[in-house]
């Protein structure tokens, strides 16, 4: 499969970067400084550019399969930087006819059909206290991509540590089918998997330990 990853060079993108070249896809990866990129591949493309950058993200998404978006808030944070990028990888996929995108975001953002428990409404409490204009923003990401039309995944995840890749973690949603932490690997996992399998159309699951 061909696939452009958004947010390539953080913990997690680089990750699914690895493990995607590992699986035989095509990788595309979208950044804005090259010389984070430290694979190396046959497969694997590196494009510099901004996600804020209209041109540059449609030329990245034209050709592609699949659409990764692992991007995270800029630090320091950018006022309603993850809403726009949302907007600009949306319109980029509907312009070139790509359907299908996985995206990640923290298990902050609620879904519908959530039930939290109280330790739940207690971290995000503390989330909204003191990353309020982070997680805003990173709701209304969310909020695009559901808006879109396009085949999305959003997957969420807690806290991310470093661990291996142990492929053995609960996907639910938040409540009694979420833990508190996952590492990056096994998060870049469960995103090639949904990715492979086509699974979880239209759904936000939270993977974890």
């Amino acid at each position: 499969m061909k696939i452009v990853v958004f947010g390539a060079t953080g913990g997690t993108g680089i990750e699914i970067v690895k493990q995607a070249l590992e699986s035989g896809h095509e990788v595309t990866a979208f950044v804005r400084n090259p010389a984070k990129m430290t694979l190396q591949h046959a497969k694997l493309s590196v494009v510099r550019g901004d996600v804020s950058d209209v041109a540059a993200v449609d030329q990245a998404v034209k050709g592609q399969e699949a659409v990764v978006s692992a991007l995270g808030p800029s630090r320091p944070p950018v006022a309603g930087m993850m809403e726009s990028a949302a907007r600009n990888i949306v319109a980029a996929m509907q312009r070139n006819g790509v359907r299908r995108l996985v995206s990640t975001t923290g298990a902050g953002v609620r879904d519908p059909q959530d039930r939290p428990k109280l330790a739940d409404h207690v971290m995000k409490a503390l989330l909204t206290l003191l990353a309020g204009e982070v997680l805003r923003d990173s709701a209304a990401n969310v909020a695009v991509l559901r808006e879109s039309g396009l085949d999305w995944t959003i997957v969420r995840f807690p806290r991310l540590v470093e661990g291996p890749r142990t492929g053995k973690y609960r996907v639910g949603l938040i409540g009694k089918d979420s833990g508190v932490q996952l590492s990056r690997a096994d998060g870049a996992d469960f995103v090639l998997r949904v990715l492979a399998a086509g699974s979880h159309l239209h759904e936000m699951p939270v993977a974890s330990y």
